[in-house]
Order: structure tokens, then C-alpha cells, then sequence
């Protein structure tokens, strides 16, 4: 008798070996229909994975990531033998499961155009109506050598040779069509009918710039083709509020070839990067915080200790000053580090909770470059709390609580991802246990629902990672909350206890936003350019009719300048309809429209952003409207 727990815990009872398929055909037929593949034990197998021994399973659909990605591995493989029907000369390289969809690399003399995408596909709407049944099937590491040499697919030999003497290798047959696979598939091609061929570009074999560039191509697939037409919508409305674009064009930043990934603040950026270090400013305060700088650049041996020498110098600026190695920091912890070192401490003053809105530099490569998202110099509105092992849960409930607060005030939804001890990594076991403990103890207490993402915590420590949805459905992972028992043990941080004992601090790392930087542009995209009052560089702009009202306007335009409302006055010779259409261009939440009946009435015409024309206000109701959205942060 074999016992199958399933994700609800219930137990079903088989009397011999069976499918994962056959699984979920004992759940029921509309689950089995759908399923894409299935987790056995915390492993994503095939639904053709026979389970022969008691086991904890879960089927996966389209709807869980596991099931996403199987989908669209076939997707890529569907696409792989359209290319080999159309073009039997490519060779083939991989084809993984991506975020969004998929991809495949080729190696063809010839560069694949627009014009080849359209034939790619409509091959591939024949693959799926043939309904073609894919075979898993392994061979010994030598007769899969020989195997794909005969098929004259060189990548293919030298992703096997890579491959440990004793490896079984697994292939996939899909009709006329084989390929190097560890799957998951799904059953049959049949079920892929929802599908669109992005985009060609090169992309180096293996991601190494000294390899042969490939061509690649991108592609998604859905189970309806309703939800490829939503996401196709998306894409189109992400085109449009694309903060590179859009930054340009409201005058808040610049990208120059003289600095890639060091992006230019104008006027009007740096009015909405002060107005968040201010609000930050003000909620650190009230939450408990005090404000250090440290600086940006620390000599080799500071950054040995802290481990990033050792585990991050690749991403790391360094140069020489006095004939000693320096870098450039990548981080604020290890002169928060410092800072805590400067005074004697006692379990009286912790939790010490220090925040930094630190420069930091980071080498990325060019190719990975994306405007404001992905840069080489940002701020980064950093945190320390030294803390006591008894206030771990407090602490991070109380940084749980402010970083919810920030993203509500946006109107972001979010979720939270665990993320845990990778790799490459420093310090014992016990600490690394203690920290993951100490976040997940933390998480049930405040009833956050998380998903673990094993193995990407820092290398000191596990992180606990917030991911914003934006209006239009895009995730953008911003905070970040990491318990590190590791940098308090190699800086050798101590504070007396009660009974006068030495004893070491647990330190949590934690930003809001992020990097600042990285989160205007999000805000740019989120609202489409057009930012909230509070934020905006520019909250009204006064439009006189003609020049005999410019006095007036520059009168009502210094009443709301001294109430503290950012104005400009437009007294250009153009006609009225024109003005409203620059600022409105301009994104201004407000336009004051003055002429000779506001005059008389010592009034204002306004017309909001949100609300179109509203018609004649009083000056001063008008003023104590705006302000209130400002204080309010409406």
C-alpha cells in the first residue's frame, strides 16, 4: 500500500505504483485536465512520475509557478521543432522557462527576422493541433554523447560532457523532434494553444561574452488566449509608462553616454527624490531611528572582515590610495558596523536602530543596465537594529508594520518571499538556523502569508523580501528585511547584560524603499508619470489668458508659494487651449486658469488632473484645499 498525502493533508491510499497524473485523475477529472506537472517531496516532477513509495504530492496547474513553468518548457520545445521543420540546418543550445514565458538559443548563419517569427509560429499552431505526445527517456552518458553527435548538435555534446561518468541523461521525444531535457513536460503538445513569438535578439553561449553569440528567442504561452490578449494589453500599457521615456519627457532625469548606469537628477527629479527623504526622514524619526553617513569609500581590510572581499568583489569598485587597496562600497553595513563600535553599549540602549541614506556603487554589467531600475550608483535608505535575542520578533514586526505603511501610502499590494542560506555563504549552521527561525517566527506572528525562495539569501544572512504589484500587475521586489547573526560575531560587537556579562547584539539590515533611485522609477511607471499632489515637482501651474492678467497670476501665484505649494506661472504669448495641453503634458495635478472674471472676483478657474474643469474657487478655498492633499499625502 503506497500513502499519498496531498497539499491539504489528506492521505489517499494506492495498492500499487502510481502516476502523478493518475493522482490527480483520483482528485478529479477537471484537476487531472489541467494539471502541468506535480511537486513529489518538494521536487517538481513530471505528471508521467510514477510514485512508488509513500509520499507528500502536489498537482500543479497553470496557476502555481511549478505548473507555469512546465507549461511553457513545452512552449519552447513546441518552438524548437517549428525552427529544426522550417530551418533543419540550426543547431540548438537550451530553451529554459522564463519569468514571463520562455526562450530558446539557435545557432543559425542567418539571423532570424520578424518575417521568420510569423512562419515559426504558424508551425508552431500545427505542432499543437497534431496533438504530439512527449516521451521521456534516458540514456547513459556515453550513448547520449554518441546520440547527439549523430544529430550534429554540438552544444548538446558539450552540455553532457559537462555532466558527471556515472550520469543518466534524459531526453525528451516530441514527434520528429528530440531534445536534451531533465523536464518537466506536459503530456502532449495539445494543450499550448495560447502562444505569441516576442522577440529575436543575440545572446552569448553559456552568457560568456567570449563564446559564439546565438540567436534568441523569446516568446509566452497561456492556457486562454483571452489571458495572452490581457498580458499582451500590459505590455503595450508598460511601453507607455515607461519611466525611461517618461522621465525624459517631464524633465526628471537623464541617462548620458558619459556615465551609463550613473543616472543625471534635474530640477524637477530632485524635488521628488527630496520629497521621499523627507518623508522617510519623518517616519524613521517617529519609528525610533537616528541618522548616521558613513563613507563611500573604506579601506581592503574593512571590507575582508565584513566578507565582501571574499564574496562580493566582483560587483565591487576598488582602487589604490597610498599604496593600499580601497573599494568603493556596495553597502552601508560595514560602517554601520563602525559606528556601533565608537561607544560602550548595554542591553539598556537596545534596540539601537541607526538609519542611513547612503551612496552605494554596484559593477553591473552594461548589458543589464535598465534605466533607473538597474544602476552602478544609488541611494539606498538603509537601516541597522542592534538588538537583543529577546526583541528579534518585536523588532521585525515593528519593521514589517513601517515598510506595510510606505507601501500603502502608494497604493501598492504586495507579497513577501523568504529567502534562504545560499550557497555561497559565511558563518555556522546554528547562526544561519537561528536567523531563518527568527524570520519565520516573525512572519506567523504578524499572519503573513510567504512563499520560501530557497537558497537567494545574502551571503551573511536570510532575508525576508517584499514584492510590489503595480497597476498594471507588474512585481517589483523593493524592501527587504535580512537578520544577520554573522557581521555582529566578525566585528566582534558586544553590549553588557544585566548582570554585567558580555554579550553579542543580532543586527537586522532592512530597507523601505530600496534604492531610492529604482523606486522613483517605479512610482514613475505605477502612476503612468502622473505622481500623486504631495509628490509632484510641479502642483499647479497658473495660466494667464493673456498678458493683462500676468500681474494677477503672479499674485496668486506668490500666495500659494508662500503656503508652501510648489507653482509655476506659464506667461508665454500662447493661446489658453495650448497651455492646458503643455501642462497636462506636464502631469500637474493642478492648472489655475485666470482671466478678467477672476480678477474681478479674486478668484481662480481651476482644473485638476484627476477631475477635468471645476469651475471658479476662491484663492484661499482653493489654498487650504491643496494644502490639506499635501499635508495628507492624499
Amino acid at each position: 500500500m503506497i500513502n499519498v498525502t496531498l497539499k491539504d493533508g489528506v492521505v489517499k491510499e494506492f495498492d500499487k505504483p502510481v502516476s502523478v497524473l493518475e493522482i490527480a485523475e483520483s482528485i478529479s477529472a477537471g484537476l487531472a485536465r489541467n494539471a502541468c506537472a506535480g511537486i513529489v517531496d518538494g521536487k517538481t516532477e513530471d505528471l508521467r512520475f510514477i510514485v512508488d513509495k509513500d509520499a507528500k504530492v502536489e498537482i500543479c496547474t497553470f496557476d502555481d509557478e511549478e505548473g507555469k513553468k512546465a507549461f511553457r518548457h513545452t512552449a519552447s520545445h513546441i518552438m524548437a521543432q517549428a525552427v529544426k521543420r522550417l530551418f533543419p540546418e540550426t543547431k540548438l543550445a537550451i530553451g529554459p522557462a522564463i519569468a514571463d514565458g520562455f526562450y530558446y538559443d539557435f545557432d543559425r548563419e542567418t539571423p532570424f527576422t520578424e518575417d521568420d517569427l510569423k512562419h515559426i509560429e504558424e508551425e508552431m499552431k500545427k505542432i499543437v493541433k497534431e496533438d504530439i505526445k512527449l516521451e521521456r527517456f534516458e540514456l547513459p552518458r556515453a550513448e547520449a554523447i554518441k546520440f547527439m553527435e549523430e544529430k550534429g548538435e554540438p552544444y548538446k555534446v558539450e552540455l553532457i560532457n559537462d555532466l558527471p561518468e556515472d550520469a543518466v541523461i534524459s531526453f525528451y521525444k516530441q514527434g520528429d523532434y528530440v531534445d536534451l531535457c531533465a523536464g518537466p513536460h506536459l503530456m502532449s503538445t495539445k494543450p499550448v494553444k495560447a502562444f505569441k513569438l516576442m522577440s529575436v535578439a543575440g545572446a552569448y553561449w553559456r552568457g560568456n561574452e567570449k563564446n559564439k553569440m546565438l540567436s534568441r528567442i523569446y516568446g509566452t504561452a497561456y492556457t486562454k488566449a483571452s489571458d495572452l490578449d490581457a498580458y499582451l494589453t500590459m505590455l503595450e500599457e508598460a511601453k507607455k509608462r515607461d519611466h525611461r521615456k517618461l522621465g525624459k519627457e517631464l524633465k526628471l532625469f537623464a541617462l548620458l553616454e558619459e556615465g551609463p548606469g550613473f543616472p543625471f537628477f534635474l530640477p524637477k527629479g530632485m524635488v521628488v527624490k527630496n520629497t521621499l527623504i523627507d518623508y522617510w526622514r519623518e517616519i524613521h524619526k517617529k519609528a525610533g531611528y537616528v541618522e548616521v553617513s558613513t563613507p563611500i569609500i573604506l579601506n581592503r581590510q574593512l571590507w575582508e572582515r565584513s566578507g565582501h572581499w571574499d564574496h562580493y568583489k566582483e560587483n565591487m569598485y576598488t582602487t589604490v590610495i597610498d599604496d593600499e587597496d580601497y573599494a568603493i562600497k556596495p553597502m552601508n553595513c560595514p560602517g554601520g558596523m563602525l559606528v556601533y563600535k565608537q561607544e560602550l553599549h548595554s542591553y539598556r540602549d537596545l534596540p539601537l536602530r541607526i538609519g542611513e541614506l547612503g551612496i552605494v556603487h554596484r559593477h553591473e554589467k552594461s548589458g543589464q543596465l535598465h534605466g533607473l531600475m538597474r544602476v552602478r550608483c544609488f541611494t539606498q535608505d538603509d537601516a541597522h537594529i542592534f538588538m537583543t535575542q529577546e526583541q528579534i520578533k518585536d523588532e521585525i514586526s515593528k519593521v514589517i508594520g513601517l515598510i506595510d505603511s510606505v507601501y500603502k501610502l502608494f497604493g501598492f499590494k504586495y507579497h513577501v518571499e523568504l529567502s534562504t542560506r545560499p550557497e555561497d555563504s559565511m558563518g555556522s549552521d546554528e547562526a544561519w538556523e537561528a536567523a531563518t527561525n527568527g524570520l519565520i517566527g516573525a512572519l506567523e506572528a504578524n499572519n503573513m502569508p510567504y512563499v520560501v525562495n530557497e537558497g537567494d539569501g545574502a551571503f551573511y544572512g536570510p532575508k525576508i523580501d517584499f514584492h510590489l504589484q503595480d497597476s498594471i500587475g507588474r512585481t517589483w521586489q523593493c524592501g527587504t528585511i535580512q537578520l544577520d547573526m554573522n557581521l555582529p560575531e566578525r566585528f566582534d560587537l558586544t553590549y553588557t547584560d544585566k548582570d554585567g556579562s558580555k554579550k553579542r547584539p543580532v543586527m537586522i539590515h532592512r530597507v523601505c524603499f530600496g534604492s531610492i533611485e529604482r523606486f522613483i522609477g517605479i512610482l514613475i511607471e505605477h502612476y503612468a508619470g502622473a505622481l500623486p499632489t504631495w509628490l509632484s515637482p510641479v502642483q499647479v501651474k497658473v495660466l494667464p489668458i493673456s498678458d493683462k492678467f500676468a500681474d494677477y497670476a503672479d499674485s496668486v501665484a506668490a500666495k500659494l508659494d508662500e503656503a508652501g505649494v510648489r507653482v509655476e506661472t506659464d506667461h508665454r504669448a500662447e493661446k489658453i487651449g495650448f497651455k492646458i495641453r503643455e501642462a497636462r503634458n506636464e502631469r500637474v495635478p493642478y492648472m489655475l486658469i485666470v482671466g478678467e472674471k477672476d480678477v474681478e472676483a479674486n478668484a481662480v478657474s481651476v482644473r485638476s488632473r484627476e477631475n477635468g474643469e471645476e469651475g471658479q474657487q476662491s484663492l484661499d478655498n482653493f489654498i487650504e484645499r491643496i494644502t490639506k492633499e499635501i499635508k495628507e499625502r492624499a
